[in-house]
């Protein structure tokens, strides 16, 4: 049994009625826990309508392309539901360099904003118990990457986070880790022309990873062109058990551990 520890089930692109046979398709594919997270205040509520659902948990936090709408007490608001057993953990919040600021923004403010708030997420995190979960990307190079990691750094004796959808060198992944955090990997890890993060994958030890879909995004091979689904972890995994040269059985071991450990879920052998 593996987890799909990054997706967005509250997403616009999945109908609200098929979310319950999404469900039962990853179920039936050996991922029986997944982990929806909010990007939004708005849309905090349907993510934890959905982790009602058995094997579902919610994160909440404040996507960096989102920060324009954030109101100025969001940081308050998001504490309204720490304390909520289907939350298990902050974010998605980050840095995202990728995109251009929105109307009425410099680049300059809008990126400054978003580090405003991806430190308050951390400080949250801090004060609740739970991990964290971020988001970079950039148009060229790696700034938001190296600027979260150095916020992150601040916090990194109380907090752990997770890179998530990590695409980049082992140079990059293997500070992470020396931080004491975590990267995940998705869908494009099975690229046939995603050799950078491929080496990562063989190299990043057990114990220093989790997959994910990133779903409805980024979809695996042999699924590229299909709307992704939490089920589709299992490409991932069959995936990246090549790459590394082990058995199904022993990453879904140790990636199961490292995000019983994360989310700070109890394992089967607690229960």
């Amino acid at each position: 049994m593996i987890t799909d520890s990054h997706c967005h089930l509250a997403s616009h692109r999945y109908a609200d009625q098929d979310i319950s046979s999404l469900i039962a398709r990853a179920n039936s594919a050996g991922v029986h826990r997944m982990v929806t997270l909010a990007t939004s205040l708005d849309d905090i509520p349907k993510n934890l309508e959905i982790a009602k659902h058995a094997g579902v948990s919610a994160a909440i936090g404040i996507h960096p392309c989102d920060v324009h709408h954030a109101p100025d007490d969001v940081i308050e608001k998001l504490s309204e539901y720490v304390g909520d057993p289907r939350v298990c953990a902050i974010g998605e919040t980050g840095l995202d360099y990728y995109h251009p600021a929105p109307d009425g923004w410099t680049v300059a403010d809008f990126r400054s904003k978003q580090r405003e708030l991806l430190n308050q997420h951390f400080e949250l995190a801090a004060r609740s118990g739970l991990n964290v979960v971020i988001h970079t990307r950039d148009l060229e190079g790696s700034q938001s990457f190296e600027d979260s990691l150095f916020i992150y750094r601040k916090y990194s004796d109380r907090v752990r986070a997770v890179f998530h959808c990590f695409i980049s060198s082992w140079d990059l992944a293997e500070q992470v880790v020396a931080a004491g955090g975590l990267v995940s990997f998705g869908g494009v890890a099975t690229f046939k022309k995603s050799d950078l993060v491929k080496d990562t994958v063989a190299r990043c030890p057990a114990g220093c990873f989790m997959l994910e879909t990133d779903s409805p995004y980024l979809s695996p091979e042999p699924m590229r062109g299909k709307q992704n689904e939490p089920g589709y972890t299992s490409y991932i995994a069959e995936a990246i058990t090549a790459l590394r040269g082990e058995s199904l059985a022993e990453l879904a071991a140790h990636t199961e551990q490292t995000a019983n450990d994360f989310f700070r879920w109890k394992s089967d052998l607690d229960e």
